[in-house]
């Protein structure tokens, strides 16, 4: 079994930052993909960002590239989300996913303006 915690989801004011993590245990995994998605009320759940292992590529999607960085710590089996210059329609459950097979509990994100 493969468990995901999330951390560092919280309140701040629009144009502040937060830094989520993710951290990987379990059975031992290979991993080749880590990543974030979010979901709002009322809508789908939506890519957000992601890093390869190696960390050579890296993706955003476009509401977030400039202000979002994605990063990892292979020896801690642990990704990162700096979020910077936040928004009110930031807001919203974080997750964390590992190979997209693997998938956090969500971790909560709210922007105020």
């Amino acid at each position: 079994q493969v468990q995901l915690v999330e951390s560092g989801g919280g309140l701040v004011q629009a144009g502040g930052s937060l830094r989520l993590s993710c951290a990987a245990s379990g059975r031992p995994l290979s991993i080749y993909i880590m990543g974030w998605f979010r979901q709002a009320p009322g809508k789908e759940r939506e890519f957000v960002a992601t890093i390869t292992w190696n960390g050579r590529t890296t993706n955003y999607a476009d509401s977030v590239k400039g202000r979002f960085t994605i990063s990892r710590d292979n020896a801690k089996n642990t990704a990162y989300l700096q979020m910077n210059s936040l928004k009110p329609e930031d807001t919203a459950i974080y997750y964390c996913v590992v190979n997209y097979d693997y998938w956090g509990q969500g971790t909560q994100v709210t922007v105020s303006s």
